[in-house]
């Protein structure tokens, strides 16, 4: 059992290195849920457990540790609330192709407007939606979001890359779309 002194300590050192990173991990949460009401629901579980289990904390990055947490907290949210969504099969043989950072799809993305870059993103499989997130939103390096989702580099590189393939294939039939409408 804590003593008072030092479950005030371990509150102080929370508050300065974890409460920093709160927004980040409902940003997470918001994307991974798509919506504000189950991303304030995984935040605040990820927060609680957080705090549970902050004595386990080695002190590197609270970010990339509180992101993890939120990731974990997902992924059993999901498992409890949605057996059946999310069933697919990710097969990394079919996903090994590995492109510069600098591709077509990068600069055909940052030419999207908001709106419909939000309506890809939450069309994702939620592989690939939560390493663009981590990586385009977070600014994760891709070490990092190794860590967070503890999976080989390689995968991480190779999801970022497809996701990307992704978005631009989901923005570029979306624009078709309009033109249609429109014209």
């Amino acid at each position: 059992m804590e003593s008072p002194a030092d479950s005030r300590e371990k509150i102080a050192r929370f508050e300065a290195l974890v409460l920093p990173h709160l927004d980040s991990a409902f940003n997470l949460a918001r994307w991974m849920t798509r919506n504000t009401t189950d991303a304030e629901d995984v935040a605040q579980e990820s927060m609680m457990r957080a705090f549970r289990f902050f004595d386990t904390f080695r002190g590197d990055d609270a970010r990339v540790w509180l992101l993890t947490i939120v990731r974990n907290t997902y992924l059993t949210w999901v498992r409890r609330q949605l057996p059946q969504q999310n069933s697919a099969e990710f097969d990394e043989r079919l996903h090994t192709d590995i492109e510069a950072a600098l591709t077509p799809e990068s600069e055909f993305l940052r030419q999207a407007t908001a709106e419909q870059v939000r309506r890809a993103i939450e069309n994702l499989p939620v592989e690939f939606r939560e390493v663009i997130l981590m990586r385009e939103l977070e600014q994760l390096s891709y070490k990092e979001i190794a860590a967070v989702t503890r999976s080989p580099l390689g995968t991480v590189m190779s999801r970022i890359s497809r996701g990307r393939s992704m978005l631009r294939q989901l923005i570029a039939g979306e624009r078709r779309m309009e033109v249609k409408h429109h014209g």
